[in-house]
């Protein structure tokens, strides 16, 4: 399944992922495309006037409609001529896809700007459904160089910007502080899951909660936290485009993360949200966002510690994908409308709207000059997700490349951590469809 084009080609990117929100398993938009092919080259906006009123299409990542709604008062206020209207396009980022899908199709109603998670973005791009926001960077001044490299880039393709980067996360590890020093634990995240197992019985009998670990809800983006499983033990969902999932090391990975439910009884799977059964007491720890970070720290009623993600037996350090969403301009729309958009961008991204978005949020701030000493002075945990940027790593393709893996490889997880499957097989049922997925809807692209 090798191609000629590697993944720094592909992307140019440092790191990928996915977004706070826990997600139906839908099945997102379509992969044919809907909508012409944008020349690249002939896109010019010299001339060209802002349009009066453009929509912006958002999902609220980490429960963000206050400061979105706060920071579009301020934009009116600096630009009386272009109204932004704040649209509700869907609870999370598929609802979004599928919202702009179908105005593609229709080709009415777009919005002048959309957020779009990093799973959907490379299919807008190859739908023709986005524009490159090169020269509108250039225009408007966009200080491209003073983001976060590893999140700007992740954007990128063919040499050209597609997004910027808006709600970026990494998942973190939550624990209950009050528990583990009742379990005569240290007071910091594991350094390894074979560390945690150790742990586990005695958070599981002085703890009083239901688990003394919960994995996030498979319906969600079990594709995303379990890399970090699969990394630990040195598997993967893929290899680039070789698939991987059913390599004797990822099978291993997941058949520990079985036994711990089963086997040795402290590990739960989350039915909804795994950052509110954390802040509920359920459970002693979890894996989930940055972006649960600031609602987990509202509600729990005990003091609540984060940390790094566990590494595993064969990689101890540098588990952790990024994730989260950017914010793109679609092709459908008038110059008009695209300029104003980007007007918005522009102000929806700077450094202090950035650091109010994180303060909201928990999300980390895309830019280098955003001062967060005041956020992190109210919550010092925010830059625990910062530091662990520089240990980060760049997603497996059949994760974020694939049109529909996320949702089969929750379906595999499922099967395997809630109805006891065995885990080889499943593995080997997921690799045929993610190959097929790929010989189907990616390889064409990669080759034309």
């Amino acid at each position: 399944m090798r191609t000629n084009l590697d993944r720094r080609h592909f992307l140019g990117l440092a790191g990928l992922g996915a977004g706070a929100a826990a997600l139906a398993a839908c099945g997102g938009p379509s992969t044919a495309g809907t909508a012409d092919a944008v020349d690249t080259a002939t896109i010019d906006f010299s001339g060209v006037k802002p349009a009066a009123s453009i929509d912006f299409w958002t999902n609220h990542p980490g429960k963000s409609q206050d400061v979105e709604k706060a920071i579009i008062e301020k934009f009116h206020a600096k630009f009386p001529d272009i109204k932004v209207n704040l649209v509700t396009a869907g609870a999370n980022y598929e609802e979004i896809a599928q919202k702009f899908q179908t105005s593609q199709a229709a080709k009415t109603g777009l919005p002048g700007l959309v957020v779009l998670s990093d799973v959907w973005w490379f299919r807008y791009y190859s739908n023709g459904s986005i524009i490159p926001i090169d020269g509108l960077v250039k225009q408007l001044d966009i200080k491209i160089d003073d983001f976060q490299k590893s999140l700007v880039d992740d954007y990128k393709y063919e040499d050209k910007q597609w997004a910027l980067p808006y709600g970026r996360s990494t998942p973190l590890f939550y624990y209950n502080k009050d528990h583990f020093k009742a379990a005569g634990l240290p007071d910091r995240a594991p350094a390894t899951w074979q560390e945690f197992a150790e742990w586990a019985p005695k958070l599981k009998a002085t703890s009083g909660a239901q688990y003394a670990y919960i994995y996030p809800a498979l319906a969600g983006y079990a594709g995303w936290t379990l890399q970090n499983n699969l990394w630990g033990w040195g598997g993967s969902w893929s290899k680039d485009w070789d698939i991987t999932c059913d390599s004797p090391q990822s099978v291993a990975a997941l058949q520990w993360a079985q036994d711990s439910i089963y086997k040795d009884g402290w590990a739960g799977v989350s039915s909804k949200e795994a950052a509110d059964d954390f802040a509920a007491g359920i459970t002693s720890s979890t894996i989930s966002s940055t972006g649960s970070l600031l609602g987990v720290l509202k509600a729990a009623k005990f003091n609540v510690g984060v940390g790094f993600l566990p590494g595993g037996p064969e990689a101890p350090s540098g588990v952790c994908p990024t994730g989260g969403a950017g914010l793109g301009i679609p092709s459908g729309i008038s110059k008009e409308e695209q300029l104003a958009a980007a007007t918005f961008l522009k102000f929806m991204t700077e450094p202090e709207n950035t650091a109010a978005f994180s303060a909201a949020t928990g999300y980390m701030p895309t830019r280098l000059s955003a001062d967060m000493s005041a956020v992190l002075a109210a919550t010092p945990q925010i830059k625990t997700a910062m530091d662990q940027l520089a240990a980060t790593k760049v997603q497996d393709n059949a994760r974020v490349f694939l049109p529909g893996a996320d949702q089969e490889m929750a379906k595999s997880a499922a099967k395997i951590l809630t109805q006891q499957g065995d885990v080889q097989a499943t593995m080997n049922e997921l690799k045929k469809t993610l190959e097929g997925i790929y010989t189907k809807d990616v390889k064409p692209k990669l080759e034309a």
